[in-house]
């Protein structure tokens, strides 16, 4: 494993003393291992989270993933290891009402109202937020009247993350949360999620929009296999990757691109080429004394998906 070491004004502040003390982390797995079958979906895994953190947790499909989230909200316990949230038990209803949780395996009825669905929700936690301040920040007023079965599946989104906060929990868990949403509801939710960190809220999120993380995750954890293989912020997560790119319009074949000093790799991309170099000056240098017409230099360096890429092909 590679290891690198504002709230809307119609919300209260939430009582910072229902937080975890600095001791106490919000979450725990330590050393949990779980087997379905044949399937190892979880190897000796340790994470913690802590208050204020969002944490993003990628891997391909079988990584584990989603065992990792329903042993912290208590849907299943491990073989090996110790689930811990707030210092208790997961499946302590103490814990489990800090927490909300937005899955994308959750069944909603479709035949009630968005305010049905809400208030239900609401109804059990013991200090939850009002129906209108939740509407409110998950920007679902306009159709809280509206059959959850006629929404469009942002829409439905939108409901869901509503459902997930109704408490006013400490501990969130965000199943991607963003899928089916256009570009301005994507980015109206990446500012709630921002502002719940802001006041404390720990936010775990799930998703394959590594756009999303890199926006949003205060730490990346990378899983494959059931084990963590890097955490770190984004930015560091990305420095395991070597090189830089240079994207390129160019007359030189994909041969003569993959010849150049420090190049290492060469992927066409329509009337472009995206050039991964070790040293991106030499190669631009070399590039332009072979052909001197090329354009549209662009160099930047690893994206997330790059390193995710990197870490997760074996």
């Amino acid at each position: 494993m590679v290891t690198i070491t504002a709230l809307p004004d119609a919300i209260a502040k939430p009582n910072i003393s229902r937080f975890a003390t600095p001791h106490i982390p919000v979450a725990s797995l330590q050393g949990v291992s779980k087997t379905f079958g044949t399937t190892r979906a979880l190897d000796q895994l340790t994470l913690t989270l802590h208050a204020g953190e969002v944490v993003a947790l990628l891997g391909p499909n079988g990584a584990g993933k989603t065992t990792a989230v329903r042993l912290l909200l208590g849907l299943t316990r491990p073989d090996q290891g110790s689930v811990r949230l707030f210092g208790r038990d997961a499946d302590d209803p103490l814990a489990r009402v800090r927490t909300g949780a937005m899955l994308q395996i959750a069944r909603v009825p479709e035949s009630l109202r968005v305010k049905e669905h809400i208030q239900l929700f609401r109804s059990y936690y013991p200090a939850p937020l009002s129906l209108d301040h939740v509407m409110a920040i998950a920007g679902v007023a306009e159709i809280a009247n509206r059959l959850f079965g006629t929404l469009s599946g942002g829409q439905k989104q939108r409901v869901l993350f509503a459902m997930s906060i109704c408490g006013n929990p400490d501990l969130i868990f965000l199943d991607e949360p963003s899928v089916g949403m256009d570009i301005e509801s994507r980015r109206s939710l990446w500012a709630r999620i921002r502002e719940l960190s802001a006041q404390g809220k720990t936010v775990l999120l799930t998703t394959h929009y590594l756009e999303e993380a890199d926006a949003l995750a205060s730490r990346v954890v990378v899983l494959n296999r059931g084990k963590i293989v890097a955490q770190g912020t984004s930015q560091e997560i990305k420095g395991l990757v070597s090189g830089r790119k240079v994207r390129c319009i160019t007359r030189l074949s994909l041969n003569a691109l993959a010849a150049l000093p420090t190049v290492t790799s060469v992927t066409p991309d329509r009337e472009s080429f995206i050039l991964t170099a070790a040293d991106s000056d030499a190669a631009v240098r070399a590039l332009l004394i072979a052909d001197s017409s090329a354009h549209g230099l662009e160099v930047s360096g690893a994206a997330l998906e790059d390193a995710f890429l990197e870490l997760t092909k074996n």
